[in-house]
């Protein structure tokens, strides 16, 4: 999908104002190409911005040569009144917007694709265009009420990073996401080392002796049952009462009739540490059930109840395996 289909999708999104350029205010005119579109364009000079010579009314004479590359640039998107419809930065996690240059066809005259077309790498633009011609020619779509109702115009502001092949762009996307894995990686394993000793600290305090599983699962058995342990893809009932470590019930199978649960063990209808823990339970035990939050709704956490990143209790009983 291409970025301004992407973009399409988050026109509606109006986000909190914050600058990517320091321009608002420049006393500097707007320059203006032969299809109306209205540019100011700088580029870095010995540490300072420094604004960039009129281009041809046709725009800039060398952009063929960029033709089939990649650009790396942050954009904002702004209403006639300045409220912020798009801010790449805080949409895409401070990473930049890679955007396929192509010829800039006659119906694409005055939209985005033409704005983009007059920047060089490291240069920074403040574009001013209709905003008609915007949702019609670059995203396709009528203009949305409330943009209507700002103004007549769209600013869009941009600063482009660089321009790569094809390959080099995909190759330092790679290279990005190995990076973000990485880190995702690290961040998880500071916040299990934090979990388990959150988890040991209440089996201490409610004076429980909790057993850990490899995934970092405790569970105490407070009754043990006499029949067999439960094995994949086989269907269990559990009766459970679900809670966080503060005390604070967000559900219970009393509240649905104290009619058990019943899913297929093993096969991911449930959190994992539900599929892990009533895998080690004979038919018959009760049992209490300590989820790390990775095993449990993790950053999302599931509706107001279960906040992001919670450790949960359950108080289980098996009793039906089919």
């Amino acid at each position: 999908m291409s970025f301004f289909a992407r973009l399409r999708f988050s026109v509606p999104v109006i986000l909190a104002a914050a600058g990517l350029l320091s321009f608002q205010g420049d006393p500097a005119p707007f320059n203006r190409l032969a299809s109306g579109l209205e540019y100011r364009i700088y580029h870095l000079e010995n540490g300072r911005y420094v604004l960039r010579s009129a281009l041809p009314a046709a725009g800039d004479a060398t952009y063929p040569a960029r033709i089939g590359r990649i650009m790396s640039l942050h954009l904002q998107f702004r209403t006639a009144t300045d409220s912020v419809l798009m801010h790449s930065r805080r949409q895409n996690r401070n990473q930049p917007v890679r955007v396929p240059l192509d010829t800039v066809r006659r119906q694409q005259r005055g939209g985005v694709e033409e704005a983009l077309a007059l920047l060089q790498p490291g240069d920074s633009g403040v574009f001013r265009l209709n905003v008609d011609t915007v949702f019609l020619k670059s995203f396709r779509q009528p203009v949305p009420p409330f943009i209507r109702k700002a103004g007549s115009t769209l600013t869009v502001l941009a600063k482009a990073e660089k321009i790569q092949t094809q390959e080099e762009a995909m190759q330092e996307m790679q290279q990005q996401q190995l990076k973000a894995q990485a880190e995702a990686k690290k961040q998880a394993a500071q916040l299990a080392l934090k979990e388990d000793a959150r988890i040991l600290a209440y089996l201490k305090l409610n004076k429980l002796k909790g057993i850990k599983t490899p995934s970092g699962l405790y569970y105490v058995i407070t009754k043990a049952g006499t029949g067999p342990k439960p094995k994949t893809g086989q269907t269990v009932g559990v009766l459970y009462t679900g809670m966080l470590l503060n005390g604070k019930v967000f559900d219970a199978s009393s509240r649905h009739g104290n009619t058990p649960i019943e899913f297929p063990l093993g096969q991911g209808r449930v959190i994992p540490g539900w599929d892990q823990g009533i895998a080690l339970l004979p038919k018959g035990s009760k049992a209490v059930l300590l989820i790390p939050s990775a095993l449990g709704y993790g950053p999302q956490g599931a509706g107001a109840d279960i906040p992001a990143n919670s450790i949960l209790r359950f108080n289980v009983e098996l009793v039906s395996v089919k």
